[in-house]
């Protein structure tokens, strides 16, 4: 028996495609719909209160990401999002990553208390 199952939001999506997608994901046993929305206005207080593995979303320009994907994945980075356009025979998957950055540190007390202070730096500051 699965632990953890993947959690699934189906949204912003022309009703047709909506059903295909829901009829797809739920023959799935690893996969659980956690809310199907047909307004584009509830998709952010939905994914507050859920907090789903993934979102899908209507792609409706191929070449540009929708900007709910940024407003999203800056505050809910763990979460994915799949945009589909059937009607164009196009998907995209869009997630968020981070760099992981290092800097030698002084082993002292002054050290210690400037690398944790760095923290307070506006992004884009880079300090040794």
């Amino acid at each position: 028996m699965l632990t953890h199952s993947i959690r699934v939001v189906v949204a912003n999506q022309p009703r047709l495609m909506r059903e295909i997608v829901l009829e797809t994901i739920l023959e799935q046993p690893d996969i659980e719909v956690v809310a199907e929305l047909e307004n584009e206005d509830d998709i952010v207080h939905v994914i507050e209160t859920k907090r789903p593995d993934f979102l899908i979303i209507a792609l409706r320009e191929i070449d540009q990401r929708p900007s709910l994907c940024d407003v999203l994945l800056r505050n809910y980075p763990e979460m994915k999002i799949l945009a589909l356009a059937p009607e164009r025979n196009s998907s995209m998957y869009f997630w968020a990553s981070f760099d992981i950055h290092e800097s030698s540190v002084e082993s002292s007390e002054a050290g210690i208390l400037n690398t944790l202070r760095i923290k307070a730096q506006p992004t884009g500051v880079n300090r040794a």
